[in-house]
C-alpha cells in the first residue's frame, strides 16, 4: 500500500486539492481513516477511509482521467528557492 504523508498536498483525480492533516480511526470499526482540509472555499474537513484516499482511479467510471490514483502527492516547491540558489 502506497505511504501517506501527513502535512502533505494531495490533489484528487477532479481537480481540487487538499492538506493532508492526521489520520485516525474510526470509533466503531477501528479503520484507519484521513483527516484533511479543502484547500478551496470554506477550507472545511473531511474524513475518508485511508484505504479509499489511497485507491485507484475507477477507470471503467472515469476512463478519460490522467492520474492514476484518486488523491496524488503533490510536490510543490517553494517561491523562496530560487532566491536561495546563488
Amino acid at each position: 500500500m502506497r505511504e501517506l504523508k501527513i502535512k502533505g498536498i494531495y490533489k484528487h483525480f477532479k481537480g481540487d486539492y487538499y492538506l493532508v492533516e492526521e489520520i485516525g480511526k474510526d470509533s466503531e470499526t477501528q479503520e484507519d481513516v484521513v483527516i484533511y482540509r479543502h484547500l478551496y472555499g470554506d477550507g472545511s474537513v473531511c474524513v475518508r477511509p485511508l484505504s479509499d484516499f489511497l485507491s485507484k482511479v475507477d477507470y471503467e467510471k472515469y476512463p478519460n482521467v490522467e492520474q492514476k490514483y484518486r488523491f496524488e502527492l503533490q510536490e510543490i516547491p517553494s517561491v523562496m528557492d530560487k532566491f536561495n540558489k546563488k
